[in-house]
């Protein structure tokens, strides 16, 4: 059975390979301390079960101390050239797309596979499947696009690497983001909200409720970064205590269109530098170094569109 450990493992022994072939790379502009940023991050991955609250915060506080020193460097690993991906581009045309759908093909298959087969719940561990799930996803679509494409044996490393030197410390910003919501959520700031919000607008219809959740879930994420830190958060607040219990809404819509009502705050912030700032330097995009002017503008009507979409399906569905 493959379990979240696994899944840990896995990613850990990647990023020890990041590590390892950056510490051994002498042209990177800073080997030695992108090396052990990658390598403390494998460490996590690998160990971090093992070291316990403390362990784990001293480690998050060296990646910090890393990460303040400045901006880290971009690796240039030499595997395919760029003539070779083009002319490879041109031949295989949108079948190139192939390998990158067999993740969310599997995520999705595997969660439910797991969740209504023998075999799969067999074969995927019962907590976090879908993580799982989506582990197993990465790993089939490279295999099959190293049995289709045939790169350098070392080019998943190597291209590994440097995309991740090209996003550098805020490929971390999810987690730690997450990491905050749950300690906010321990701190009792949800129902602090939710007594706040209450105080200033008398939530006495669903309707009224429903609003309030789903804006306040796109704010917090605005200020937050991330949908998943303003999650228990808000849902503490207003989610539970108002939508679901005082009104009777179904918790699985309540929740799940709660937390793509707080991915239309994503589009709209670049504390979300994972989605907004960091793409757009990666694709040199006008207006890269004032994401507001530019990625997030554009993505500013889709945002309040599917707003005020989300909570009208929730004002729909969950009261049914």
């Amino acid at each position: 059975m493959i379990t979240l450990e696994h899944a840990y493992g896995l990613v850990g022994l990647m990023f020890l390979a990041f590590s390892v072939l950056t510490a051994l790379d002498r042209t990177h502009p800073t080997r030695i301390r992108s090396s052990l940023f990658w390598g403390l991050i494998a460490l996590s991955m690998l160990l971090g079960s093992r070291f316990g609250d403390l362990g784990n915060g001293v480690l998050v506080l060296c990646l910090v101390a890393l990460a303040a020193v400045g901006k880290m460097g971009v690796a240039s690993p030499a595997t395919t050239s760029f003539e070779e991906r083009r002319e490879g581009a041109e031949r295989r045309g949108g079948a190139l797309f192939i390998p990158a759908l067999i993740v969310p093909i599997v995520a999705v298959g595997g969660t439910l596979a797991a969740k209504h087969t023998s075999v799969g719940a067999w074969l995927i561990g019962p907590v976090q499947t879908t993580l799982i799930a989506l582990g197993l996803g990465c790993v089939l679509a490279l295999i099959a696009a190293m049995s289709w494409l045939r790169p350098p044996v070392s080019a998943p490393a190597q291209e590994g690497r440097r995309l991740m030197d090209s996003i550098g410390w805020a490929a971390l910003l999810p987690q730690m983001l997450a990491s905050l919501g749950a300690v906010f959520l321990a701190s009792n700031v949800g129902g602090v909200v939710g007594e706040a919000v209450t105080r200033v607008i008398p939530l006495t219809s669903p309707f009224l409720a429903v609003s309030a959740y789903c804006i306040g879930m796109a704010l917090f994420t605005i200020v937050m970064g991330n949908a998943f830190a303003a999650f228990p958060v808000m849902t503490a607040a207003i989610g539970l205590p108002l939508v679901v219990h005082q009104f009777g809404g179904d918790p699985a819509v309540v929740c799940a269109i709660g937390m793509l009502a707080g991915f239309c705050g994503t589009l709209l912030t670049p504390m979300a530098a994972n989605f907004n700032v960091v793409p757009a330097n990666l694709l040199d995009l006008p207006d890269r170094e004032r994401p507001f002017n530019g990625v997030i503008r554009a993505q500013a009507p889709t945002a309040a569109i599917m707003l005020v979409v989300n909570i009208v399906l929730m004002q729909l569905l969950a009261f049914r």
